[in-house]
Order: C-alpha cells, then sequence, then structure tokens
C-alpha cells in the first residue's frame, strides 16, 4: 500500500482512510483538500492523536486559542481530551495527514 495512492482529484469531504488497527493502536490516512473543521465543532477523542503533515499544509487550532501551523513534515501530539480542530487545509497540493490514535500514560 502506498499512502499517495488512490486519492481522488476532487474531494468534496475530507478522506479518512484506516491503514491499520488493533487494540491499542488505529492508523489513519486523512486528505483534506481546503477542508475546514465547522466553526462550532471540536475534536474531543479518548485517544491520544499523534499526527504527521506528509503534504501540504494545514492549521489546527485548539479552544484556549492557539493556532499551530503546520506544514510537510511537521507533528505534532494531541493529548486525550484536547479539544482541536482544523482550521484550514491546503487544496494544492492536497494535504495528507497520518494520524496515529493511541490510548495509555503519556509520561511513560
Amino acid at each position: 500500500m502506498n499512502l499517495f495512492a488512490d486519492i481522488p482529484q476532487d474531494l468534496p469531504e475530507e478522506l479518512f482512510s484506516e491503514v491499520f488497527k488493533n487494540e491499542s493502536l488505529r492508523i489513519e490516512r486523512i486528505v483534506s483538500q481546503g477542508h475546514s473543521s465547522d466553526p462550532d465543532f471540536w475534536y474531543e477523542q479518548d485517544e491520544h492523536e499523534w499526527v504527521i503533515v506528509l503534504q501540504g499544509e494545514a492549521e489546527l487550532e485548539y479552544a484556549d486559542g492557539a493556532v499551530k501551523r503546520l506544514q510537510s513534515g511537521d507533528y505534532v501530539l494531541i493529548p486525550a481530551t484536547c479539544k482541536h480542530r482544523v482550521k484550514s487545509s491546503s487544496v494544492e497540493p492536497k494535504c495528507i495527514w497520518l494520524a496515529l490514535f493511541f490510548k495509555g500514560d503519556l509520561n511513560g
């Protein structure tokens, strides 16, 4: 499998593809093309999320107002229950993310 394969030319909605899943880890490829979260929507999952932008760029916004700009190669760890949303994502090139979701203690 190739993370850059099977991506439609136009994406009316973000594309979520499960790459791997077991009881302790879930890996998703996410493809955005100018997408952003609805203004009233916040992600607040029970899992920690480590995400890297493989192509393109995006901005993550946190509930406290902080904004994190991510470009190709940039990654961030979002602790479980941390409210966040996609503020923006590039149209060209499409923004390709790889997200790892996991549970457990972040301190080791």
